[in-house]
């Protein structure tokens, strides 16, 4: 009579991984998590600083249209709030924070214009942009 149990365990190796083996798939697992939070980090600060500029053109916007029709320049941008011209005063999306730095002058936008007043506004941040290589208070 023949014995298939002796050949059956000679035949098949045992079920299971090697250490080696687990090793290398977890280092490979580990490798590609970083890779992911490297891509998900710069995906953040692109959409921060692509909100930034829009925040900054919105404000723009909201300045000079306050200042041709009420033909004088706002004093805070609360004042743009107040009359209607926004919302809500924004976020910094750098800072996280509503610390706008803001320009004051006498930029004249039309004959009329009396008196002075926020012309721009600024990040508060210092930080440089990685994706475009200047200062964000620069924009």
């Amino acid at each position: 009579m023949v014995s298939y149990s002796n050949k059956a365990k000679s035949a098949w190796p045992e079920a299971g991984f090697t250490l080696l083996e687990l090793m290398i798939v977890i280092s490979i697992i580990f490798i590609l998590i970083g890779m992911a939070i490297g891509n998900y980090r710069n995906s953040i600060q692109h959409a921060r600083e692509a909100a930034l500029h829009t925040d900054l053109q919105t404000m723009r916007e909201a300045i000079d249209n306050y200042t041709l029709d009420r033909l004088t320049p706002p004093q805070s941008l609360d004042d743009l709030k107040s009359a209607g011209y926004l919302r809500e005063v924004p976020k910094d999306p750098i800072t996280q924070a509503k610390d706008w730095v803001l320009d004051y002058g006498d930029t004249v936008l039309t004959p009329d214009q009396n008196g002075s007043g926020i012309t721009d506004v600024h990040s508060a941040s210092a930080q440089i942009s990685k994706f475009e290589g200047t200062a964000y208070n620069t924009w």
